[in-house]
């Protein structure tokens, strides 16, 4: 829907127009009621198109299915069935081959791999036909924070008034600055080479993590095409130099480099696209939200490509804020809705992001005894069917679904977890 120039008055305020922000913009439209004013969506069209990958796991799916445009995205994706871990280094200490079956615990997928460009196509579609939602195609900056609301102006002159600010404009966000709220961040010796290739033999539903010296060597099914029927995206984490030269290198050269780090398991590799480098970081703010504004995606919390946990921890942000926002209907940025989002998120993000931190360090060390823990860790995954549950559901994000999976002793593991998770987040 297109902005009313009269209408500048709202009760929330999604500012960015990246995958987080265009769901939460749908998905708090949906709860609104027919006396509550339209979500602003603040975000600029983009310069470029996005040619990255997403990988949706299931509580992703879930909402799109709620918003009713699953339907139209599915054929547009690959599912992910099998999730494998291989040890690619040439290390003392090596772990073994660990799968991990979305059967196991009755999934049919444990998600699906989508291009941002087809993903970002629906939901603008879906965002234009909504009148619950003004689509301010603009930039932002934060003018005033009062007691009572945000006010924001646009690049055209637009002021928007607000009560709350979501915020989803991503690791540089001018919202949560301008919130006060600071942010502990660090980086790693690493850049991320991102691509697209075809390969001649079928990947089967299986994404591969295989994990090396420089970090994950990640291969993500992709939809086919007219062109190529078995098709993978690939995030490939190497020093900088590495990066600089992968970059720069003949395409047939590079097709040939990425067959030979599968294991030529996928048979002939070309690659489809020059590969983008992103420099790998990490960041979590110190809050969550404060003074109306509140932090979903990118904006509170980034760490490296591994276990398909940035966006789809940006999709629980979202469920979080939708169930404190119920709590104050009138004021949905009072400070009562803000702490009480802050608190939800903390165990959530603080236990992921030292997952996933841990996960990577551990592979960009030659030290022995961490080499040793790590290989006896994917060892106990592969032999222990309740342990390997365990992590699944953790992975995607269902600790609540696990009792109808496990039992006895399984119950009481979860239940220790959470009470862990609970106190880590206090």
């Amino acid at each position: 829907m297109a902005p009313d120039q009269n209408r500048q008055n709202h009760s929330i305020s999604v500012v960015g127009g990246g995958l987080v922000g265009k769901v939460a913009a749908l998905q708090l439209a949906s709860q609104l009621s027919d006396r509550d004013s339209p979500i602003a969506l603040v975000a600029q069209d983009p310069a470029t198109p996005d040619k990255r990958t997403t990988a949706m796991l299931m509580p992703a799916i879930d909402m799109l299915q709620e918003l009713e445009l699953w339907s139209d995205i599915q054929p547009l994706t690959a599912p992910l069935q099998t999730m494998r871990l291989i040890d690619g280094s040439n290390r003392l200490i090596r772990a073994p081959m660990v799968d991990f079956h979305s059967s196991e615990i009755d999934l049919a997928a444990f998600g699906y791999n989508v291009p941002n460009a087809d993903m970002l196509h629906a939901l603008d579609a879906a965002i234009e036909t909504n009148d619950r939602i003004v689509w301010y195609r603009q930039t932002a900056s934060v003018n005033t924070i009062a007691a009572d609301a945000v006010e924001l102006s646009l690049s055209d002159g637009t002021s928007v008034r607000t009560q709350l600010v979501v915020a989803a404009d991503g690791q540089n966000s001018i919202c949560r600055e301008a919130a006060g709220i600071k942010a502990n961040t660090w980086s790693y010796p690493q850049t991320a080479i991102v691509l697209n290739f075809s390969h001649t033999l079928p990947h089967g539903g299986i994404s591969a993590e295989y994990h090396t010296e420089t970090g994950p060597f990640t291969q993500v099914p992709l939809p086919a095409t007219k062109a190529a029927k078995n098709r993978s995206s690939l995030v490939w984490l190497v020093e900088p130099h590495q990066a600089d030269k992968l970059v720069t290198t003949d395409p047939a050269m590079l097709s040939k480099i990425i067959e030979e780090k599968l294991q030529s398991s996928y048979g002939k590799v070309k690659v489809e696209n020059a590969p983008a480098a992103i420099t790998m970081r990490g960041m979590t703010a110190e809050r969550f939200g404060a003074n109306r504004v509140v932090l979903i995606g990118e904006s509170g919390h980034l760490f490296p490509p591994i276990g398909a946990q940035g966006f789809n921890l940006g999709m629980r942000d979202l469920r979080d804020l939708i169930a404190v926002l119920a709590r104050n209907p009138q004021d949905p940025g009072s400070s009562s809705v803000v702490d009480a989002y802050d608190r939800k998120r903390r165990a959530d993000v603080k236990t992921r992001t030292a997952g996933v931190d841990m996960m990577n360090r551990s592979l960009l060390t030659d030290f022995l005894p961490v080499q040793l823990a790590r290989t006896l860790g994917l060892s106990a995954l592969g032999a222990l069917s309740l342990l390997r549950k365990f992590a699944m559901f953790q992975g995607l994000g269902m600790e609540s679904k696990m009792s109808s999976v496990l039992t006895g002793p399984g119950r009481d593991l979860v239940a220790r977890f959470r009470s862990q998770s609970e106190t880590a987040g206090r």
